[in-house]
């Protein structure tokens, strides 16, 4: 039995379909370890940002790229600062911090 390898090239990463996905799953990462950090579900934030559970699952697993207004909700719900730090040509920085008291 054998296995098919998957290589991903530099012509590959280059794409925009690609850097799209891997933007998607960055913010879904960031957006997930905080709300764990947190402690709370997926369905309490969900509440929180007047969202579906539904529509925070796609986010965290990077099925979709939010919009501003959507950064907005969910930094207000986690009680967070969203930092992204977006360049030409490297990677993208996505991080949620504590709001100062």
């Amino acid at each position: 039995m054998s296995h098919t390898r998957w290589d991903i090239t530099d012509v590959d990463r280059a794409q925009e379909g690609y850097q799209e996905a891997r933007r998607a799953h960055l913010f879904g990462k960031a957006l997930r370890d905080r709300r764990t950090a947190l402690g709370i579900t997926r369905t309490q934030l969900a509440a929180r940002a007047d969202m579906s559970q539904a529509a925070i699952s796609c986010l965290e697993h990077g099925g979709s790229t939010p919009t501003i207004p959507i950064l907005e909700r969910l930094a207000m719900a986690l009680g967070s600062t969203l930092h992204l730090d977006i360049a030409p040509n490297s990677d993208l920085s996505v991080s949620f911090t504590s709001q100062a008291a």
